[in-house]
């Protein structure tokens, strides 16, 4: 017994110093490094498991790469679109809306543009409808990046267009996340490269099994299609996202399709990452991927990128720009609300500063702890006057913020911690009464469909489903 109590000591302290050694040989915020500390020394084995799949930094060369990326290309090019501060239109908007495009502008140097049109989807089927006739007309070039492209029958219907305009000449280039993705092969794609099309996983990393990294994934989602239509949103590729799963029922989500100037933003974005991934054969900047875009519309848009190769988490302090922003209403729709303090103390101080905040989430999980954390920061919220409303109409996967009838955002970026510092995202900030008033009814429908939550119905839930929201709250910072 003797040694067996010695050997569960050596074990014990080896394991305390293995954490340390993990935890603290990377910088990481207070909340991350505690939440590790937690697991790595009460859960040994499972813990550097899970370290193993989570918790691994992005190697720094690939950060320098990225970083360098950014720096190299399109700087002179997109410069010349980003004179429109100070244009006469543009002296007319509010200084709430003044001081987020300024923000953006010189943290972000992203451009704003003026000559926008957009339409807004939130099904699926017709929105892939849309795709499909846009891609049916291309001359050119496709470039598609998705954190998930199925291999079902959205997949293959999506694949085999592909396969058809490359056939026709047209140039098709694909990223995808090889996590998001999970259990497509790289030979997926193997008819579509036979026929002259190109598809990478992002970063290059093959497989999700030989990639354990769950970490700084490609998030976003882009289609650019000739430099003249291009997409962004919450979708993805696959039969879940046009209601065909039964565990998720209807997906409810948003997109949206642009024409106009902001699409420079999208390509740039694209060709950024292609040139980080595919780096023997980079893209070159010229005029056949920016072409002069016709004044079709007037809307006032950015388009903002975030990711772990940068500090400044731009799309959570545009998140912040938009919540302190807010006077009379903020809107909030994600399936995952896992904030950060930062986030927190906005939120509280909008709803005690007389805003209508409402924030609507899903009814259903389609990760456990995720969706646990989240009603745990829902009850939170729900007792400072914040109206949570749970989307019951099958799954609510939308990312979208409405502030004043005047400002809102849809894109990739949920509001959680993977979202703000973790992964890749891409996030569309539109300033515009017309198409926040159009979000604004969305918003209002999806309430036909939803459940008002209050304190006091959380308050009566089980003792086993608080216990699981607070445990997965203490997970939070790595979920």
């Amino acid at each position: 017994m003797d040694w067996f109590h010695i050997i569960i000591d050596c074990v014990f302290y080896v394991n305390i110093f293995i954490a340390l050694i993990i935890v603290f040989r990377e910088p990481r915020d207070i909340a991350s490094t505690y939440a590790w500390l937690l697991i790595l020394v009460f859960v040994p084995i499972v813990g550097l498991i899970a370290y193993a799949f989570v918790g691994r930094r992005l190697p720094k060369s690939k950060l320098f790469e990225i970083q360098d990326q950014e720096q190299l290309q399109l700087d002179e090019r997109l410069q010349n679109q980003g004179e429109l501060i100070d244009s006469d239109e543009l002296k007319h908007i509010s200084d709430s809306e003044r001081g987020t495009i300024q923000y953006f502008e010189k943290s972000s140097q992203a451009f704003i543009t003026d000559d926008n049109s957009l339409l807004i989807f939130t099904d699926g089927k017709i929105l892939f409808n849309q795709i499909f006739k846009d891609i049916e007309k291309a001359k050119k070039y496709i470039h598609i990046e998705f954190y998930t492209i199925y291999n079902d029958v959205l997949g293959n219907k999506l694949l085999n267009l592909l396969i058809k305009k490359a056939k026709e000449g047209v140039k098709v280039r694909i990223l995808y996340d090889s996590w998001g993705s999970m259990g497509v092969r790289p030979k997926f794609y193997d008819p579509l490269r036979a026929v002259g099309g190109e598809a990478y996983p992002f970063l290059q990393t093959r497989t999700a099994w030989t990639d354990f990294r769950m970490n700084f994934r490609d998030h976003r989602k882009i289609i650019v299609i000739d430099g003249k239509t291009a997409y962004t949103g919450g979708f993805n590729v696959g039969d879940q996202y046009i209601g065909l799963k039964e565990k998720f029922g209807y997906w409810r989500d948003t997109h949206i399709r642009v024409i106009g100037t902001a699409i420079y933003a999208l390509q740039s974005r694209f060709i950024l990452d292609w040139n980080v991934t595919v780096r023997t054969e980079p893209l070159n900047v010229n005029e056949r991927f920016f072409p002069i875009q016709k004044n079709i519309g007037h809307t006032k848009m950015q388009i903002i990128t975030s990711g772990p190769d940068t500090d400044i988490q731009q799309i959570k302090m545009g998140y912040l720009r938009l919540i302190n922003s807010a006077h009379r209403k903020l809107w909030i729709q994600s399936p995952y609300l896992i904030p950060d303090d930062s986030i927190l103390d906005a939120l509280k101080l909008a709803a005690r500063s007389g805003v209508d905040v409402r924030i609507m989430i899903p009814c259903k999980p389609d990760h456990a702890f995720v969706y646990r954390a989240t009603e745990y920061y829902a009850k939170y919220l729900s007792k400072y006057g914040i109206k949570i409303y749970k989307y019951k109409n099958g799954f609510l996967h939308a990312k979208t913020v409405i502030v004043d009838d005047k400002m809102c955002s849809i894109g990739s970026a949920n509001f959680d911690f993977r979202s703000f510092k973790l992964n890749f995202e891409v996030n569309a900030f539109i300033f515009d009464k017309y198409e926040t008033n159009k979000l604004s009814e969305i918003f209002k429908n999806d309430m036909n469909n939803s459940c008002l939550f209050t304190y006091e119905m959380f308050k009566q839930q089980s003792v086993w489903i608080k216990f699981k929201q607070s445990i997965s709250r203490l997970l939070s910072p790595i979920l």
